[in-house]
C-alpha cells in the first residue's frame, strides 16, 4: 500500500514523500530513499515496492526544490542544505516508526545521506547505501551531467516525445522507453504549454546552487566517509561517468568495512539502467542488517 505524506525540512520547507507500507508484518528498519539531482521520488518505484514487500516501511522523498516538494525561498540548494533536510526527515521517521532508518541515496541523495550521518551524529541512521557516488567524483562527468540538466531547463520541451528524444541522445546505451508515463512525472506542464524539468532552476544557477562551497566540500565528504561506523554499501554502475574504479578503491580505503557491488550494464543511473540487479543488491544488504543472511 502506498500513500502520500509530508515532512518538514530544516527551513520549514514542505517535503513531499510516498510511504510504501508492507502488506504484512513490519519487522525491518524503515528505509528512506533519496533520489539524485534532477530526479523525483518516482525514480524509486520498483525498489520501494520490493523493499516494502520484504517487511520494511519505504519512504521515497522529493528532495527540496524537486518534484512536489517546495522550491525554497532563499534558493538554498547547497549540499549542506540537502544534508540538513535529510537529518530532519530521518529523525522524524525514527519518531514515527520507533526505529532508525536505513538511508539509500543516489548521487545527490547519497551525498545528503553521507553528510547527514556526519552532521546528525552516530545515533541517526541504521545503515547507509551510496548509489554511484563517493567523495571523489569525476569532474568531467559532473560537468556533463549538469550541462545536460541546464541545457533546456528554462526553454523546456514542446512535447514529452521531444524530452524523451533529448534523454535518449544523452543516454544512447539505455533501452528505449516503452511508455512516457514515468517521464511525465519528471516534467511539469507550464501555462505556455511547454514541459520543463520538475525542479527549481536555482538548483543549477541560483546564488546558493548545488556547486556552492565545493572548494571545501570534497574534503568534508572525505572526513564524513572516514568517520562512518554504521553498515555501508556502495553500489556503482560499471559504466559510471561519475565514479571511477580509482574512486572506488579510495572509498574502500576510507571505509574498509563497506560492502561493494559493481553493477554491469549500468551507468550513473544504476536503478534505472539495471533495476533488477540494483534491487538484488539492496535486498541483500537489508537482509544482512536484519541478520537474515
Amino acid at each position: 500500500m502506498k500513500k502520500q505524506i509530508n515532512f518538514k525540512g530544516v527551513s520549514d520547507n514542505l517535503l513531499t514523500a510516498d510511504v510504501h507500507e508492507p502488506r504484512g508484518e513490519v519487522y525491518g528498519n524503515p528505509v528512506l530513499l533519496l533520489h539524485g539531482g534532477g530526479q523525483t521520488r518516482h525514480a524509486w518505484g520498483g525498489a520501494a515496492r520490493r523493499i516494502a514487500d520484504a517487511g520494511h516501511m519505504a519512504f521515497t522523498l522529493d528532495q527540496r526544490g524537486h518534484g512536489d516538494s517546495a522550491w525554497v525561498e532563499d534558493k538554498g540548494y547547497a549540499f549542506d542544505d540537502y544534508a540538513a533536510d535529510a537529518v530532519a526527515v530521518s529523525r522524524e521517521i525514527a519518531e514515527m516508526t520507533g526505529k532508525k532508518a536505513v538511508l539509500v541515496g543516489a548521487s545527490l541523495g547519497g551525498i545528503s545521506g553521507l553528510m547527514a550521518e556526519h552532521l546528525g551524529g552516530p545515533a541517526l541512521l541504521a545503515g547507509l547505501v551510496l548509489v554511484d557516488i563517493t567523495p571523489h567524483m569525476d569532474a568531467d562527468g559532473v560537468s556533463r551531467i549538469q550541462g545536460f540538466m541546464a541545457e533546456r531547463m528554462r526553454e523546456g520541451f514542446a512535447t514529452l516525445e521531444e524530452a524523451a528524444d533529448a534523454i535518449a541522445a544523452y543516454l544512447p546505451n539505455r533501452a528505449p522507453r516503452r511508455s512516457l508515463d514515468g517521464l511525465a512525472k519528471n516534467l511539469r506542464l507550464g501555462a505556455d504549454g511547454r514541459y520543463r524539468w520538475h525542479w527549481d532552476p536555482a538548483f543549477i544557477d541560483g546564488p546558493r546552487n548545488i556547486n556552492h562551497g565545493w572548494e571545501t566540500g570534497q574534503q568534508r565528504l572525505i572526513e564524513a566517509a572516514c568517520g562512518l561506523e554504521i553498515p555501508v554499501l556502495l553500489v556503482r554502475g560499471q559504466q559510471s561517468e561519475l565514479v571511477t574504479e580509482e574512486a572506488v578503491r579510495a572509498f574502500r580505503e576510507m571505509v574498509p568495512h563497506a560492502d561493494y557491488v559493481d553493477v554491469s550494464g549500468a551507468g550513473h543511473m544504476v536503478a534505472g539502467d539495471r533495476n533488477d540487479a540494483f534491487n538484488d543488491a539492496i535486498s541483500a544488504f537489508l537482509d544482512k542488517l536484519e541478520g537474515r543472511r
